[in-house]
């Protein structure tokens, strides 16, 4: 869709902002938009009818339309004692938050776990309260979400990067910098690769270093009872921080900390995005009781492996078709191309043929790598699976990919 945007802001707009501003927008509307992208914005377009395959969510178990999560989320004014519209940091004893927190630790067998407004609060706050007022090293996977570099930069921490999922390159830089905190998702979210957890923790172990691992695409979908990567792996003893996102398979809204016991109270004066963000609302913590009913069950089971049995069948589909999906190990597949505009084609073309992903373009992506991202669902059919890898093909046909 064509945006009546001019190709330089106007001068009636050119009176509301400050120089500097003027030219960051500048730059954004003449070259990004207008250039880059012909006059379209790459994450607006058609919008999905019932009949479309939409593949831009991440409800992986496909609960959000569940009857029990909507009618917990639907009793939002009930009187619900010790749940205060304040700062998470003053929640204590027998709040219903601090009741959940408990039992998401016991869950993903933890000694402690921290609720927070959402994942990048939970990952910019950890980060932050970590790094601040040291000198320590952060060696941080290239590809490793935004929340958790941001996170560094929060603390003035000194943030090392490493090449994706390299880990001869990773040691390389422990032994130049010296030990110091080893950061990853254990599923990264722009490619669906996975993280040699194993390895990187060995790496964690040997070397002496903190390991942080964002599973925020991980839990509810990897490991037993959908209780994730690293405690499939086992390494729940080297691994001293585990992050995530609930809005993934957990179809709801906040950021999870697990953590050692005795962390919280530092956290809770000590991380800035935590102190100034409100405590969950009464809603949201039904609704996460109920997701987590749902999870740990076998409903739960049934859908995990619907959602490893789709992901696998329409990774075959594509590359049966010349498709590049090698990248991918998990539920998110990427289609890959060298331009955002080429991305925005791609899109295009498959949303005429009513198949939907999401644009994934800096600063999710660098910007000679921007991605079509589809992530798949446990509810897909097998003649939806096949439908998408032939649109695919005749989209890729078409561009010349």
């Amino acid at each position: 869709m064509k945006m009546n945007l001019p190709h330089s802001l106007s001068e009636n707009y050119r009176k509301k902002f400050p120089n500097f501003l003027l030219d960051k927008m500048d730059d954004f509307y003449v070259n990004r938009l207008h250039k880059e992208w012909n006059g379209k914005h790459i994450l607006r377009g058609a919008i999905p009818s019932e009949n479309s395959i939409n593949l831009s969510s991440n409800d992986y178990l496909h609960l959000f339309r569940d009857f029990e999560i909507l009618n917990s989320e639907t009793q939002k004014f009930d009187e619900t004692p010790g749940t205060p519209l304040m700062s998470a940091s003053f929640i204590h004893g027998d709040a219903p938050q601090a009741v959940l927190e408990k039992r998401m630790a016991s869950f993903f067998e933890s000694e402690s776990a921290l609720l927070c407004q959402s994942g990048y609060v939970a990952n910019l706050g950890l980060l932050q309260a970590l790094v601040e007022d040291t000198d320590v090293p952060v060696y941080i996977d290239m590809m490793a979400h935004m929340s958790l570099w941001n996170g560094i930069r929060l603390g003035n921490g000194k943030a090392i990067p490493f090449l994706h999922n390299d880990i001869n390159y990773l040691k390389r830089k422990i032994e130049e910098h010296g030990a110091g905190i080893i950061v990853v998702d254990s599923v990264y979210s722009s490619d669906g690769s996975v993280a040699p957890l194993s390895d990187i923790a060995e790496i964690a172990r040997t070397k002496h270093c903190t390991l942080v691992v964002d599973e925020s695409h991980s839990l509810g979908t990897h490991g037993p009872n959908g209780k994730g990567l690293v405690v499939e792996l086992g390494i729940t003893d080297v691994v001293l921080f585990r992050t995530a996102s609930l809005a993934k398979a957990f179809a709801s809204r906040a950021g999870l900390i697990l953590c050692p016991e005795e962390f919280g109270d530092f956290f809770n004066v000590t991380s800035k995005p935590q102190i100034f963000s409100s405590a969950l609302m009464p809603f949201d913590i039904k609704s996460l009781n109920t997701v987590l009913d749902l999870i740990n069950s076998e409903t739960g089971n049934d859908k995990r492996l619907k959602l490893d049995h789709n992901s696998k069948q329409l990774k075959s589909f594509l590359q049966e078709k010349g498709i590049d999906v090698n990248e991918s190990q998990s539920q998110i597949i990427a289609l890959k191309a060298n331009s955002e505009s080429k991305i925005m084609l791609l899109k295009e073309i498959l949303e005429n043929e009513q198949v939907f992903g999401a644009p994934f373009c800096t600063p999710a992506t660098s910007k000679k790598r921007p991605v079509l991202r589809f992530s798949l669902h446990s509810e897909l059919q097998l003649n939806q699976l096949e439908y998408v890898a032939a649109a695919c093909e005749k989209a890729f046909s078409v561009l010349k990919i």
